[in-house]
């Protein structure tokens, strides 16, 4: 009997989900093979324990688990990281929040300092740590939950030599920072979905975890904690990046002036949509004791 090969198995998984790239991605991770190695190997033999890794995961995704948590990882910016459902499924608009972020430590001589709050994944603060010079940075990871940040820790260990630059803190938003340091910047993609909202779509409601999504009743409770609180962490003149809900701009905006911020800026997604806040601090914060 001739054995089923990888383009064979490609091919099927494709017409079973009508989609070739999720097919692709999908039969990767089971087989274990990616990039070259996969275009190299199309015409050899898979294995049994392949096929059942693939069916396994078919499965899952077939019954409306995400297909980040089915691949156990993602793409975001510059790294492959690992997801699963104890973390948020890193997005498109969350790789413009990082990079405003990172643009803006960019511009701030050494030593900089820099902090992602309610890190999950790890997305943004890794990618900060990667992209920004590894001489003369400190990047500070912080999460509540014990779930996200093992998943965080797991991804540092893979992006190399600039992981000497993160320190990773378990605690509450600014709890979980050190008490004689100001920052540069920090930023975060907080939870800012209000709860019973029509616009979540259901999949994420159903699979990620809402103590990730979700921040009262409309959506606030987390952003308006982190803009009252953040000047209190930033150096003069340090910059607050938030990533926030497509109908939370002007709200946003009205709670980091009146809070003292100039150069209020909301920026918006590659739909068009308001995404993301930035805004600097002008107050003079007491000297660490």
């Amino acid at each position: 009997m001739d054995l089923l090969t990888l383009r064979e198995l490609w091919a099927q998984t494709t017409e079973l989900l009508g989609a070739r790239h999720e097919a692709r991605w999908l039969c990767a991770v089971a087989t274990g093979l990616d990039g070259d190695e996969f275009d190299r190997t199309l015409d050899e033999p898979v294995t049994d324990r392949m096929v059942a890794h693939l069916d396994s995961m078919l499965t899952r995704y077939r019954a409306g688990e995400p297909l980040q948590y089915v691949l156990g990882k993602w793409a975001f910016r510059y790294l492959d990281l690992l997801v699963d459902h104890r973390v948020l499924i890193p997005r498109p608009e969350t790789e413009l929040v990082a990079g405003a972020a990172i643009e803006l430590a960019r511009n701030v001589a050494a030593p900089r300092y820099v902090a992602d709050l309610g890190t999950g994944s790890g997305a943004i603060g890794l990618s900060m740590a990667v992209e920004l010079p590894l001489a003369g940075t400190t990047v500070w990871m912080t999460d509540a939950s014990a779930d996200a940040l093992a998943v965080a820790r797991a991804n540092l260990a893979g992006i190399g030599r600039p992981a000497q630059n993160v320190m990773i803190a378990a605690g509450e938003w600014f709890a979980a920072l050190p008490a004689d340091r100001l920052f540069d910047v920090i930023v975060s993609n907080p939870p800012y979905v209000a709860e019973g909202s029509a616009l979540l779509e259901a999949s994420v409601g159903d699979w990620e975890p809402a103590v990730a999504l979700f921040a009262g009743p409309d959506g606030l409770d987390d952003i308006r904690h982190l803009v009252s609180a953040a000047p209190d962490h930033l150096v003069e003149g340090g910059w607050l990046v938030l990533e926030i809900g497509a109908d939370q701009g002007d709200q946003t905006r009205a709670l980091l002036e009146q809070a003292g911020f100039t150069a209020v800026e909301i920026r918006r997604d590659l739909a068009g949509h308001d995404r993301i806040a930035v805004a600097q601090s002008t107050r003079v914060s007491p000297p660490p004791s």
